[in-house]
């Protein structure tokens, strides 16, 4: 079990938690993840690492309240514990000094991308960041992106917080006044995949970062399979980052919405519980 420390709301379905994790924390890197469960019979759920501290033996994840599980985890306080933690796992990011990296990232996919973003920093990288959210109170991480990051754009659909458009907008404006050598996705599926025809149409290698349709986190369950290249790969153990251009995402997007009434009747079903039970 893993003891919660610290919780904090980003938004009213966004929550960063803090987990006492030692031994992760001293063998993360960048693009690892981890497979939560809550309660003996609870389903796996995994989670990208968000942050450590080895000092103090931390693991930082950030979850969006979308289903049963993340309604769990949500609820959890300060002092309670997560069943079974099990990581990292999946495929590092692979860093090096390349020259200007473009980080692109939406939603809670914001989260994930922080230790990438530090982590090309420190290898002696230029570090542009761009951050996208619909408004202003979606926006996360954003001081802790400017520390890592030499430029920082945020991009808000509704433009109550930095500039009104959508990701690539903010993506196109840094590569047409200079050169970019490396591109850097993660967010919803869809975010991902016109980023990735943005950079496509100027050459720029791209990674993405497709942990959104993980399920089991092993490879033995075969939902998160995608077709990289037109060859059939397992994004929690082959990935979970892969060549942007390569991934087909719209087959990706129609598996994504395959059990999505299934999810959205159970949460409705869990809700309807949570709210009787009060």
């Amino acid at each position: 079990m893993s003891k919660i420390l610290e919780k904090e709301f980003f938004s009213k379905n966004v929550v960063k938690i803090v987990l006492d994790a030692p031994e992760i924390a001293r063998s993360r890197k960048p693009g690892h993840f981890v497979i939560i469960k809550i309660g003996e019979k609870g389903e796996r759920v995994p989670l990208t690492i968000a942050g450590s501290d080895i000092e103090k033996g931390t693991i930082t994840l950030v979850v969006q309240q979308v289903g049963v599980t993340s309604a769990k985890l949500s609820a959890l306080e300060v002092g309670d514990e997560v069943t079974d933690v099990v990581g990292p796992l999946g495929q590092a990011t692979h860093i090096e000094k390349v020259g200007t990296v473009l980080c692109a990232g939406g939603g809670v996919g914001v989260a994930p991308l922080l230790p990438i973003v530090e982590g090309f920093k420190k290898a002696g990288n230029r570090v542009i960041t761009v951050l996208a959210a619909r408004n202003k109170d979606l926006v996360i991480l954003e001081e802790q992106m400017r520390e890592f990051s030499d430029e920082v754009i945020v991009m808000t659909d509704d433009g109550s917080s930095g500039k009104k458009g959508l990701v690539t907008a903010g993506m196109e404006e840094v590569i047409n006044r200079e050169k970019v050598d490396l591109a850097v996705t993660i967010g919803p599926a869809i975010m991902m995949k016109f980023a990735a025809l943005t950079t496509k149409k100027y050459n720029i290698p791209t990674l993405a970062s497709l942990n959104t349709i993980m399920v089991d986190g092993t490879g033995m369950c075969g939902a998160c399979r995608v077709s990289v290249g037109g060859k059939t790969k397992f994004v929690c153990v082959d990935g979970p980052e892969f060549d942007a251009h390569e991934v087909d995402f719209d087959q990706m997007l129609m598996r994504l919405g395959a059990y999505k009434d299934i999810e959205h009747k159970s949460y409705q079903k869990y809700l309807e519980t949570v709210e009787t039970v009060a």
